[in-house]
């Protein structure tokens, strides 16, 4: 019997060496390129908990660096249904673009040699940089990144998911633990607790609200992603945060906070 190629990847994985996207980033045009064009997987992520490539995307005279998690090398989990983590890193992507924030790299849902995957455009970061280590600096964007976790019920908001890229923009990554139907936060991201929510992002909230009533294109694209209890709890997120015009305080039935935080 053959190996299977993501075991035999895994067993030779080496810490990636790839040049990362240019500061400047066309949103459409690295979507098209993600969607259609050709992959070349250069090595496996050797920290992930999951199967994660770091590959190349080539098409029309371009190339991207990006990252592929594909669905069947996601590890089970015991309150997210198999297989569906790709789905909701795609989702988290689609939600971000209808807010306008926080910054999510370009993410698409497309095949490749491993199957089914996220595949999400690769941003160079400034390496040390973290929540931590940014939250003083960049106060506002943590804000809209705490309200986004809270929206998505993001279940591990580890410190190293927040980056700073090499143009100075603050990037958030790796969402595929999100959108369960029962309250699951976890987030180093409690220091705005019980403050009143800006008002730009109340507005941004009630306009998103809007979207997720069908036929709203919006709505139509996560259907296929999330479960109807999963949309139902998504909008009752949103409604009790536009409600309550705070952020929310730590759960007290619930480990609050990622192991590790960063």
């Amino acid at each position: 019997m053959s190996q299977d190629p993501i075991r035999k990847t895994r067993a030779n994985a080496r810490r990636p060496r790839i040049s990362g996207a240019k500061n400047e980033i066309n949103v459409a045009e690295s979507v098209a390129l993600l969607k259609s064009g050709a992959m070349n997987v250069q090595e496996l992520v050797p920290w992930s908990s999951n199967y994660t490539f770091l590959v190349t995307i080539s098409g029309a005279g371009r190339q991207v660096p990006a990252i592929y998690k594909p669905s069947r090398g996601e590890r089970p989990l015991w309150d997210f249904p198999s297989g569906t983590l790709a789905k909701r890193e795609y989702a988290a992507y689609l939600l971000s673009a209808a807010l306008g924030w926080p910054n999510v790299p370009p993410t698409v849902l497309r095949d490749g040699p491993q199957g089914i995957g996220a595949v999400q455009l690769f941003i160079e970061a400034v390496e040390g940089e973290h929540y931590f280590t940014l939250r003083d600096a960049y106060r506002e964007e943590m804000k809209r990144i705490a309200i986004f976790d809270a929206v998505i019920n993001n279940t591990d908001r580890k410190g190293g998911h927040v980056l700073l890229g090499k143009n100075g923009t603050i990037w958030c990554i790796d969402h595929g633990v999100t959108f369960h139907e029962h309250p699951k936060l976890r987030t180093v991201i409690w220091d705005f607790t019980q403050e009143p929510i800006p008002a730009p992002i109340l507005d941004d909230l009630r306009s998103l609200q809007a979207k997720l009533v069908r036929p709203d294109p919006f709505a139509q694209s996560l259907a296929p992603l999330l479960s109807v209890r999963e949309t139902d709890a998504l909008c009752g997120r949103i409604q009790e945060l536009v409600v309550s015009g705070v952020f929310p305080e730590p759960p007290e039935d619930w480990p609050h906070i990622p192991w590790p935080p960063i």
